[in-house]
């Protein structure tokens, strides 16, 4: 979800046996240099060129957690998926799967040329509010492409569990939230009992939608907007891309929107200049896409919010456990502390996306 750009890129990667690996796919002239891009606490991302295209490497941290590798596999198989799709990406241009180069899976993608909104904002940006409004409703709009791909069809069944994927969910991050406790010195501090969230999401579960491709983690700071047009340049950090219900990618975007925040602050930079759609325009841009329906968008606002404050909670019981920066788990659990107590909200039928 989070990125990490070292200082000092050559303790990070072998700059010999890149250029050898360069070669051997074809490539001719490369800089050596290594810009680290971003900032935060997973993977690496670097800057570079290749035979004069600008070029971002991406590979799984130096001193990798379990399933990192697995991880880059999945963003080289989605990215390698969407080509030729209408959904906005990086062009992926290499890849290695092994260990053998650098010692543990990378790839190579297009340096797209856009903003990230929770970084900065463009000139162009910062002075047309029309521009910032018309920008971030392409995002939604960009969800609901996403959401219309046949997995199949573009090679992505493989990432498809067994079994019905809304039913699943509740337990799968009731069960994550648990197992946090079981962290010697973790300390949920102030969580909400979820108890009630969790009741009302299963009481309340929508049927089985027919399976799409997902985003996964789909914020505004997990995207790059075109710096002059209000399009959307690229969907990036595509790690938690799975084929499920893509009705979730929306309630994502409703739950992390930075108009009245409920705590995870996405695309800030963007959002200090105001002009921002409402949650309800986003839906509607959803819907005029041709997005699925939304019908029950609440209810998905409330499984983002109550998945999503799960995952960050697991950084805080990273720290407890030696795994992680005390600063950035103790951001990241007030967020997951807002986040699920907005899961509590909307299962006492105080916050709906209409009035969110």
């Amino acid at each position: 979800m989070v990125d990490v750009s070292p200082a000092d890129p050559s303790g990070v990667v072998d700059r010999t046996a890149l250029a050898a690996w360069l070669r051997g796919q074809g490539f001719g002239d490369w800089s050596g240099e290594l810009e680290p891009v971003g900032g935060g606490t997973q993977n690496v991302v670097l800057r570079t060129v290749v035979d004069g295209r600008p070029l971002v490497l991406r590979s799984s941290p130096v001193h990798p957690r379990p399933g990192s590798a697995r991880t880059i596999a999945r963003e080289i198989t989605v990215l390698g998926a969407l080509r030729g799709t209408d959904v906005p990406h990086p062009e992926l241009v290499a890849a290695c799967t092994d260990t053998d180069v650098l010692g543990r899976p990378f790839y190579l993608m297009t340096d797209v040329d856009g903003v990230n909104p929770g970084e900065r904002v463009s000139p162009e940006q910062a002075a047309t509010p029309a521009l910032r409004h018309g920008a971030v409703l392409d995002v939604a709009r960009a969800a609901a492409r996403l959401g219309r791909l046949d997995p199949a069809a573009v090679g992505l069944d493989g990432l498809r569990r067994p079994g019905p994927f809304l039913e699943r969910q509740v337990p799968r991050w009731t069960a994550q939230l648990a197992s946090y406790s079981e962290v010697p010195g973790y300390d949920p501090g102030d969580l909400p009992d979820v108890a009630v969230a969790a009741d009302w999401l299963t009481r309340h579960r929508p049927p089985e939608p027919e399976p799409g491709v997902a985003h996964g983690d789909l914020h505004l700071n997990n995207v790059l907007l075109d710096r002059t047009r209000p399009r959307v340049a690229a969907l990036v950090d595509w790690e938690m891309c799975t084929v499920g219900d893509p009705l979730l990618d929306l309630g994502w975007l409703l739950v992390t929107w930075p108009v009245d925040p409920v705590g995870f602050g996405a695309g800030t930079a963007l959002a200090g200049h105001g002009g921002l759609p409402t949650r309800a325009e986003l839906v509607a841009a959803y819907t005029d896409a041709g997005g699925r329906d939304t019908t029950d968008i609440t209810w998905y606002a409330g499984l983002a919010a109550f998945k999503l404050g799960v995952v960050l909670e697991g950084t805080w019981a990273r720290v407890a456990a030696g795994e992680a920066d005390r600063a950035v788990g103790e951001r990241l659990h007030a967020a997951a502390v807002a986040l699920l107590e907005l899961a509590v909200r909307i299962a006492r039928d105080e916050w709906a996306v209409s009035a969110g």
